[in-house]
């Protein structure tokens, strides 16, 4: 397999620009404050199909040319087949994609949306890829790799030159690495340009095959790819990707799952802009720690995509509800007569707590025949407004107990 170098990255750029939108570079006052350096956001979020990969499924498609007519199969996680399938309308040619399993819905969706056969199976990425070579060599198709492919990597590497010319101060790019398509391909841009500009990958601590396998030399597959960022669970790194992240990436560090969904609450809470797990991690390392911002010039996280599913999106918001003291569960118990829980709700709203629901729990719990529990969800305005409402409720004669 051939190499990619800045000249392949430099020409495939007009097809990516036939496709793909220039994403906007948004500056961030509450990353910067808390990462302690001027931080600004590549929003890929926003990009055609909800995520980068539109720009090397644009490069590819261009490179193949007349040789996908008969049509095009890949395997993914799910952006990569959206782009797939929003490239391949374009040109007029079927496609198919594999997706794992537990690929969530709304990638499936948006796959299929755009005109795409949609084949669920498989328990990870690295199987759908076996299925979708195998489809590949039995249709006659065209396979398009979602990140293990020089035409790929340097579509994936505009990303890198736009950033050249719109921060005119750039220090430090830090990239969401699943197979390492993406990173590879902006560390070739940019290093080519400019070798200064540190370029920093970050995987996602429930699977992360790269700092191990650039260790070794070799890829060492992780053993899970269970996680919130389901856009980089890819076990086995490339080893076009691989070797190319070696020689021009500045290394690869590694976040925790929680570190990602509070950098999820971060973007939408303190920036409005909905970025997926995959995306987040980025910005996650710079909360956490596990990347500096730099000390002078612009440090860039790039959101790699923004393709979540609203039930999850939903769960992590009610997550960091829970964690900040903004929701809370309390079980309590009142006697089984009439007007007792009226007197309850009354003592909490007397705290200035929302009330979200009530639920009585007669069951698995010792109780007296007369007697039934409480579990209450409340809003409330932080921890220290939780603690007022607790304590107002055992001043009240009410023994609380919290939940979550």
């Amino acid at each position: 397999m051939r190499s990619v170098s800045a000249d392949d990255v430099a020409a495939a750029r007009p097809a990516v620009e036939s496709i793909a939108r220039r994403t906007p570079v948004l500056s961030s006052r509450t990353i910067s404050e808390r990462a302690g350096g001027i931080v600004a956001l590549k929003a890929e979020n926003l990009q055609r199909t909800g995520s980068f990969k539109i720009r090397g499924v644009a490069a590819k498609l261009a490179a193949l040319g007349d040789g996908c007519s008969a049509g095009v199969v890949a395997a993914s996680a799910g952006n990569h087949a959206q782009s797939l399938a929003a490239g391949a309308r374009a040109r007029g040619v079927p496609c198919e994609v594999f997706v794992p399993a537990d690929a969530p819905l709304a990638k499936v969706e948006a796959a299929r949306g755009q005109g795409a056969t949609v084949y669920m199976g498989g328990d990870s990425v690295d199987e759908c890829l076996e299925m979708a070579q195998e489809r590949a060599r039995e249709g006659g198709l065209a396979f398009v790799h979602p990140f293990d492919d020089p035409d790929i990597v340097a579509g994936q590497g505009s990303m890198g030159l736009e950033l050249l010319e719109d921060v005119p101060d750039l220090a430090k790019v830090i990239v969401p690495v699943g197979g390492g398509g993406l990173c590879s391909g902006i560390a070739i841009a940019i290093k080519s340009a400019r070798p200064e500009v540190e370029v920093v990958g970050v995987q996602v601590a429930a699977c992360a095959p790269y700092p191990e396998s650039l260790r070794r030399g070799e890829p060492i597959p992780a053993s899970s790819a269970l996680t919130i960022a389901d856009g980089i669970a890819v076990k086995r790194p490339g080893n076009l990707t691989l070797d190319l992240l070696g020689r021009f990436a500045d290394g690869v560090v590694v976040v925790e799952e929680d570190a990602t969904a509070e950098a999820m609450v971060v973007l939408m809470e303190r920036c409005k802009l909905v970025v997926e797990g995959a995306g987040a991690v980025g910005v996650a390392a710079l909360l956490g720690g596990q990347v500096a911002a730099a000390p002078s010039g612009t440090t860039v996280a790039v959101l790699s995509g923004g393709n979540v599913d609203p039930g999850l999106l939903a769960s992590v918001a009610r997550r960091h509800e829970t964690e900040s003291g903004r929701r809370l569960v309390l079980l309590t118990r009142v006697p089984d007569r009439p007007g007792n829980l009226a007197r309850l709700l009354v003592q909490v709203a007397d705290t200035g707590a929302n009330i979200v629901d009530v639920s009585h729990v007669r069951e698995g719990l010792d109780l007296h025949v007369r007697e039934t529990a409480v579990e209450m969800v409340l809003e409330t305005r932080g921890h220290d407004h939780a603690q007022r409402v607790m304590a107002a409720l055992r001043d009240g004669g009410y023994a609380t107990q919290v939940i979550r």
